[in-house]
């Protein structure tokens, strides 16, 4: 495990450093905040593994979610991801909802996968603690891109389809936190507009073929996701009592 800080003004280090007597933990800390493209990057650089998971700092993991996870990619070596249900979760850890994916336990065709995500608007692959990627594909494909920044992790699963398909898991392996000092509640003000930028890269992609049904469709879904989503952040972070 490679605990990158991102040069954050809390006492990050204080805290790591207590299991840093551990070998399989490495601390690093970047000499100024580098933002989520370079933290991520930065990740990608440090990673010694056959697989890579990256998991901000807020989000949790099941317990066997590292090890579903390895299992499915270890017995299907042609795929390049993994990935699963998530568990939203509140500021102070209240359960919100269940984000189920869309397929059963199984084998996603790349294809159909990214379509779907078109269509809906959303990312419907998961957010980083929800994946699990092969480092081999990873360096075959470069760095994370933030020039839509809404889809930076989505855009990267994208091209990480480009060379083979994925593995879905029904279960809830992961849990993503919402908060209202989170960089997703930032970034979620102006995700419509993004993801329709997202849509017109896809639906061009060979690997996707996406519609121009699909692409219509997509739109209106981002619009509608858009203000779902910031009914639930307002719903939820103001007033939400501690656990």
């Amino acid at each position: 495990m490679v605990v990158i800080d991102d040069a954050s003004p809390d006492d990050t280090a204080r805290i790591i450093d207590t299991h840093c007597g551990d070998s399989r933990v490495r601390h690093l800390r970047n000499p100024a905040n580098l933002g989520a493209q370079g933290n991520w990057n930065r990740c990608l650089t440090e990673a010694r593994g056959e697989f890579i998971k990256v998991l901000p700092h807020d989000d949790l993991l099941a317990p066997d979610c590292l090890t579903q996870q390895v299992a499915a990619l270890d017995a299907n070596p042609e795929l390049v991801l993994a990935f699963c249900s998530r568990n939203i979760i509140g500021p102070r850890g209240r359960p919100i909802l269940i984000k189920r994916v869309k397929w059963p336990t199984g084998r996603v065709p790349a294809g159909a996968l990214l379509r779907r995500c078109v269509r809906g608007g959303t990312n419907l692959i998961g957010e980083p603690g929800a994946v699990l990627f092969r480092r081999t594909t990873a360096t075959r494909i470069g760095e994370f891109d933030a020039s839509i920044p809404y889809v930076l992790d989505l855009d990267y699963w994208a091209r990480l389809l480009a060379h083979g398909d994925a593995w879905c898991e029904r279960s809830p392996l992961a849990s993503f936190r919402i908060s209202g000092a989170s960089w997703s509640v930032e970034i979620g003000r102006r995700q419509s507009d993004e993801f329709e930028r997202f849509i017109d890269r896809m639906a061009a992609a060979p690997h996707v073929c996406a519609s121009n049904a699909d692409r219509v469709v997509g739109r209106i879904n981002a619009r509608l996701n858009s203000l779902a989503r910031r009914a639930i952040y307002a719903v939820t972070i103001p007033g939400e009592p501690a656990r």
